[in-house]
């Protein structure tokens, strides 16, 4: 096989006249003569000016849209408008066949839909190129920040008889016939006799077990796969998903808040060092939605607005409390704009009230604090309560613009006495997490953590409007294929 050199670093070098081997696809081939070449490296395409007249009339019948080829030629300074550098085919060989009229993609515009609905080709489009080159970055610059500051890397475990959460949805794990599984005497299903001699489930989180690693070794974060079986079909929700969940002892709430923020903007900044390009054409792209929009409807900041204003404001950090204070008071609460008004403390707070604080009332983004407990898991470590009697759990939440929250986190309740009281409150049953226990029987100490879940994160880098959009193969209620 002959060496091949990607299109993205011919478009940025500045060597020219030497023979060059590349490999990509079809996405354009005008008048018999130039070849708009991608292989996915950059949005950019290469063009390849051949010698028609002394081709073989059959091979150029054959270079169609999508087709898969090799070029070798002459990489020059180029003749024409709209690239520095062009190749001069000596040598074109046909890879792949792509007969266009079967060929599900065509050269123009498609919906969002029809693409979900191919997802295994949506790659080859600009859009989806852009937006899985920009998830990769992410990935890699959450990794970078953690390892740059002495975390260590945890793999929690995706098979678990804990739910984190205690929501209770969650994807049972079985190697049951599940037409004749065993019975005990009272009919019930015999888990004892199932693989793992218990029922168990895919993870909705990494925490509880996070918290057990960084009782020895400090900080350590996870980023792995997540499950809900929650029969949700909105833009925001997936069934599997990515989650990135730090756990740090010795840090408070403070400290907490401080590691979210600044591993926010480090990753939005390298995104935006890195892809220049590809976000530069994903907010020309949303732009381009946003016009077809009520005007009343329209963003007020363009996506590159709306990632440099995330890393040149503080986040505005104030309780739940005055949370509440302000939106009871806000115009649309008292107009009824709100779908959910706010007509207390207590209410669980929605995306359009986190959205009004962050893109109206503050105009930057928001961690709000201490929560009623009422609201907030199990875990979460308890305040003392208020003047009024109000109580409530050290709990933050991190607010965006455009998406609500992205972050979620707490100190957790390290006092045993405490963790086991709002347990029995909540009716978790001790005896199934007696290993989460005895992190606070043995050398407990003060230590926080929190949530991102990665495809939110991409979605706001990437100004996508569905979930379903920056995931490569997303899992919803009803769909699982690919």
């Amino acid at each position: 096989m002959s060496q091949r050199t990607k299109i993205k670093a011919l478009l940025e070098s500045e060597q020219t006249n030497m023979e060059i081997t590349v490999k990509g696809w079809v996405r354009a081939f005008r008048q018999n003569r130039f070849i708009a070449l991608n292989d996915g490296s950059t949005n950019n395409n290469l063009q390849i000016v051949v010698d028609f007249e002394n081709t073989d009339p059959d091979l150029l019948k054959r270079i169609t849209f999508g087709a898969a080829i090799s070029v070798t030629g002459e990489l020059i300074p180029s003749l024409g408008q709209g690239q520095k550098v062009e190749v001069v085919a000596k040598d074109i060989e046909i890879l792949g066949d792509c007969n266009p009229d079967e060929f599900p993609l065509q050269p123009k515009r498609q919906t969002l839909e029809f693409l979900r609905e191919n997802a295994h080709l949506r790659f080859r489009t600009n859009t989806f190129g852009a937006i899985f080159r920009v998830r990769n970055t992410l990935s890699f610059a959450v990794h970078q920040f953690f390892q740059e500051r002495g975390f260590v890397y945890l793999h929690t475990p995706i098979i678990t008889a804990s739910d984190a959460e205690g929501a209770g949805e969650t994807f049972h794990v079985t190697n049951f016939d599940l037409d004749n599984p065993p019975k005990t005497e009272t009919g019930e299903i015999d888990f004892k006799q199932d693989f793992f001699g218990r029922p168990t489930n895919l993870t909705v989180s990494g925490q509880l077990e996070g918290e057990l690693g960084a009782m020895a070794l400090s900080d350590i974060y996870t980023f792995g796969p997540t499950f809900r079986a929650e029969n949700s079909n909105t833009t925001r929700h997936l069934a599997e998903f990515w989650m990135i969940e730090p756990e740090v002892a010795f840090n408070d709430l403070v400290d907490n808040m401080d590691l979210a923020e600044d591993m926010l903007k480090y990753v939005i900044k390298y995104a935006l060092d890195k892809n220049k390009d590809d976000i530069e054409f994903l907010t020309q792209r949303l732009t381009e939605e946003e016009k077809q929009k009520p005007q009343n409807e329209r963003s007020e900041m363009t996506l590159l607005d709306k990632l440099q204003f995330c890393l040149d404001n503080d986040f505005e950090r104030l309780t739940y409390t005055e949370a509440i204070d302000i939106l009871k008071e806000s115009t649309p609460n008292k107009k009824k704009k709100f779908v959910y008004p706010v007509e207390g403390w207590g209410t669980d707070l929605q995306s359009e009230h986190e959205r009004y604080l962050v893109e109206k009332h503050f105009k930057k983004p928001v961690i709000l604090t201490d929560y009623p407990k009422a609201i907030k898991a199990f875990y979460m470590r308890q305040n003392e309560p208020d003047a009024q009697g109000r109580e409530t759990v050290r709990a933050m939440d991190i607010l965006f613009p455009g998406i609500g929250e992205i972050v979620g986190g707490s100190q957790r309740e390290e006092r045993l006495d405490k963790l086991e009281q709002r347990m029995d409150e909540m009716g978790i049953p001790k005896e199934e997490l007696w290993w989460y226990l005895d992190t606070r029987r043995f050398g407990a100490c003060p230590h926080a953590g929190f949530g991102l879940g990665f495809e939110r994160l991409v979605l706001f880098v990437t100004g996508m409007g569905n979930i379903r959009d920056v995931i490569p193969f997303p899992r919803y209620p009803k769909n699982a294929e690919f």
